[in-house]
Order: C-alpha cells, then structure tokens, then sequence
C-alpha cells in the first residue's frame, strides 16, 4: 500500500509540473504569400491548385474565367506566379455575393 501511495504521489506531483509547464507553439505554417514566392513563375493549373488550397476543378473554373492570372504558351496553359497577388487579394464573396 505504502507503494501505491508513493506511485500516485509521484503522478500527481508530475501532472501538476506538466500542466504548470508552458505549451511549446507549434512553428507557424509559411504564409501564402511565401509559398507562392516560393513556386515557379509558371506553374501548371493542378500545381497553382495545390498551392492555393483549391481543387483541381476550382482552379479550372477560375482560369477559365479569367479570374486566375493564366498564360498560354503553345497548347498549354500556365498561372502566372507575379498575378497571383492581385488574384489572391481580390475578395470574391463581394464580386459574387450568391457564391
């Protein structure tokens, strides 16, 4: 019994130091801006995706409408890193309030 008191003592006193403790902060996530600074100049639709945390058919569906800064070159198309800022600060929820 003596042993088992001692063991709960021993938790209860760590617990206490571990609660007392300051929690570590987790490293931030890079900021949107520096991942983008980060990419390509060009980057394909699917890859500008990923990066903007869109999928693939939103990505698609803004570069056709042109509001995805986009270049063609051959039959390809690309997003264009250097736009991506005016794309990113435009708010679109007052452009379209139905959306």
């Amino acid at each position: 019994m003596p042993d088992q008191q001692a063991n709960v003592i021993a938790l209860a006193t760590a617990l206490a130091q571990l609660l007392a403790s300051q929690p570590v902060a987790p490293e931030p996530a890079p900021s949107l801006p520096q991942v983008v600074d980060d990419s390509p100049a060009l980057m394909s639709i699917p890859d500008a995706a990923k990066v903007l945390g869109l999928s693939r058919s939103s990505a698609y569906r803004y570069a056709n409408s042109g509001e995805l800064p986009t270049k063609r070159i051959g039959g390809r198309v690309y997003v264009v890193r250097a736009q991506l800022a005016d794309f990113l600060a435009t708010d679109s929820t007052q452009e379209n309030p139905a959306a």
